[in-house]
């Protein structure tokens, strides 16, 4: 660590010595450029020849020369002609060299005036424009040879389609040249504002608009393409970066408008165009001032904290200033990683980071006793719908009774509001892992209802059903308002287990890519989309809700597959094989986000629904569940009959579909 700070140092001093060096030369040049400019004023004022030159004029000149030596070279310090980086040069700078040959040519003919002789007028005018050229021209001339070597000298490298004319793209295009050790070279530029095209942007032309695009990737043998229009609608975005998928080029993304603001706009604030970009959905607009609100002050549990939702949950509810978080979680490494993150990122946050089961009733009694929390976000689950066939006691065991346990636990030890992670495979389930997420909503249903009505004492203790659960729950709280809700929201994107990292994985390897069916189709969100979802649903809560994201459009698992392997430089069918393997046990086409019969309210943002839910028996549902879970514990092989009983909607799909022979 010594040798490094010592070897930095030194880098800085030769830094600092070479910035003098220039600086010391500047100042010499500028001492002859300067007199240099009104002498050949005054000579070009008297027809080039010297000997014309009447004597008082020379004499003023001479006498006046050391005291305009010395209060230009003062301006040009005041400011900060030394100070820049010159083969950076930019409007800044011609602002500068600008104001100080004007304040320097004011100076001059007022005081050579006063002090010594009136002048020519041609004098005065001709030592300005002069002493503008030479102060100017020296510092631009690095400046001038950069841009003409960048021209002449990078053929061996990426030629590069810019798209977007506007502020981004010109910073990005402005970065690209300025730097010398970019492997980059844009050569034209993209842009749907008709009044731009064929104009020019630092020597680079703007060849058309969207439609140009894949014409002028031939034409100029493009082999990247750099998107540069953060404030660009969703569904423009997607249709640009969609024909721009088609060239085959490598194409980067500026991911926010943010950056624009912030003045981060760098080929290095670049990132690779990601498949939600193709999906041209709007982003859901949260307003996190009411979650900051809800979250602020307030001790939080996440269980599942280290999986995919459950750890992004932390991430954002860390930043809203919570009073402590509790990370709760089967899987250590998972729960080491977001330890380790969120010590690094937030110092100062009282975190817990706790190992246990939601189906184990005296650790996650002890949770809560230990330490009361405020809020619960419930997002523990066995997630995987064909693994979850294969076992489905456990989908009951760690979803429904693991629910139910958590939210008894949270009932009777005075949490304020407990929120469920559902799922769109609840609705009209054809799978065990929807059906024991119905099963979750209808146990968070039943707790608000039951509550709602001064029947919480009626709400049985389950840790008693198992020999291993003979744990004593906690006395009845005598007033109970804790507030029970569902968010329920379709698949993620780059979730552990999704399709896009196992897609990857596949193109990885050369192919092929497998998808189960050319027609199936989901709804997509991206992580950060689901939880800021979640906090909204919190802040919304008033019991017994399931809160809907309006997904827009489903996707075809099929197109998406296409894309990414495009996107990955390659061309499907061809280089990357695609494979139909027929749907698996449990497995739809088409995916719901409500049940016909739950119909829909709104809620103040008009992206997040209400389902009004569907009258049941509590009564008959409480007992059917305790058999339900002696039936999992007993890991009955007939267990899918006792799920249909409870939840109407399950229709268990036979065996697995045959493959389709082709699209």
């Amino acid at each position: 660590m010594g040798e490094l700070n010592e070897n930095q140092t030194k880098r800085r001093g030769l830094h600092i010595e070479h910035w003098q060096t220039v600086s010391v030369y500047l100042v010499i040049y500028d001492i002859i450029a300067v007199n240099l400019s009104y002498f050949l004023a005054l000579w070009l004022r008297f027809d080039c020849m010297f000997s014309k030159i009447e004597q008082k004029y020379l004499d003023a000149f001479i006498r006046f020369a050391p005291i305009y030596t010395v209060v230009a070279i003062v301006c040009f310090v005041l400011l900060k002609l030394y100070r820049s980086i010159w083969k950076f040069a930019s409007f800044s700078e011609l602002l500068r060299v600008s104001t100080a040959t004007a304040l320097t040519g004011i100076i001059h003919t007022v005081l050579i005036t006063l002090l010594f002789e009136r002048m020519p007028i041609s004098y005065y005018l001709m030592g300005v424009v002069l002493q503008f050229i030479f102060i100017l021209g020296a510092r631009f001339a690095y400046r001038f040879y950069l841009v003409f070597r960048q021209g002449t000298g990078k053929s061996e490298r990426s030629r590069v389609m810019l798209i977007g004319a506007g502020a981004a793209g010109q910073m990005i295009l402005k970065d690209v040249q300025s730097a010398r050790e970019s492997t980059d070279r844009v050569v034209c530029i993209i842009d749907d504002n008709k009044n731009k095209w064929q104009r020019y942007i630092n020597g680079i032309p703007i060849v058309g608009g969207r439609d140009d695009i894949l014409y002028n990737v031939e034409k100029y043998n493009i082999q990247k393409i750099y998107f540069a229009i953060p404030s660009a609608s969703a569904a423009d975005k997607r249709d640009i970066l969609n024909i721009c998928k088609e060239s085959g080029c490598v194409l980067k993304n500026l991911p926010g408008i943010y950056q624009l603001v912030n003045g981060e706009v760098t080929t290095e604030s670049m990132k690779d165009v990601a498949i939600e970009d193709l999906l041209g959905r709007e982003p859901i607009k949260i307003n996190m001032d009411e979650v900051f609100d809800f979250i602020r002050g307030k001790t939080i549990l996440v269980t599942g904290g280290g999986g995919s939702i459950g750890s992004e949950l932390c991430r954002q509810i860390a930043f809203h200033s919570p009073k402590k978080l509790i990370v709760f979680d089967i899987y250590e490494n998972n729960a080491y990683d977001i330890q380790l993150e969120l010590r690094e990122k937030y110092p100062n946050l009282d975190l817990e980071v706790l190992i246990g089961s939601v189906r184990d009733s005296r650790r996650i009694n002890q949770v809560f006793r230990d330490y009361r929390p405020d809020i619960v976000y419930h997002a523990a689950a066995h997630k995987h719908v064909p693994l979850m066939e294969d076992s489905p006691c456990e989908a009951i065991k760690d979803n429904t009774i693991g629910t139910y346990k958590t939210a008894y636990a949270a009932m009777m030890y005075g949490c304020k509001r407990f929120v469920l992670i559902s799922t769109d495979k609840a609705v009209n389930p054809t799978n065990v892992m929807g059906a024991s997420k119905r099963l979750c909503e209808m146990v968070i249903q039943t707790f608000d209802r039951k509550i709602k009505k001064g029947q919480a004492e009626e709400i049985p203790n389950l840790y008693t059903h198992t020999a291993d659960d003979d744990i004593a729950a906690p006395a009845l709280p005598e007033h109970i308002k804790t507030e029970f809700v569902a968010v329920r929201f379709g698949n993620v994107l780059g979730s552990n287990g999704s399709v896009i990292p196992i897609f990857k994985k596949q193109i990885a390897k050369g192919g092929p890519v497998t998808v189960t069916h050319p027609d199936i189709e989901r709804f997509f969100m991206t992580i950060p989309e689901a939880v800021s979802l979640v906090l909204q649903a919190g802040t919304y809560a008033k019991g017994g809700e399931i809160f809907v994201l309006d997904m827009g459009s489903p996707v075809k698992i099929d197109l998406l597959a296409r894309n990414l392997i495009k996107l990955s430089g390659f061309k499907p069918d061809e280089d990357i094989k695609i494979e139909y393997t027929g749907l698996r046990p449990g497995e739809k086409l088409y995916e719901e986000k409500l049940m016909r019969e739950e119909g829909m309210k709104t809620t103040p943002n008009h992206l997040i629904h209400i389902g009004r839910p569907i009258p049941f028996d509590e009564d008959v549902f409480i007992d059917d569940l305790g058999r339900l879970m002696n039936a999992a514990y007993r890991n009955d092989p007939d267990i899918r009959s006792d799920i249909a009983a409870i939840v109407d909607t399950y229709k268990p799909c036979g065996d697995r579909a045959p493959a389709p022979a082709g699209k």
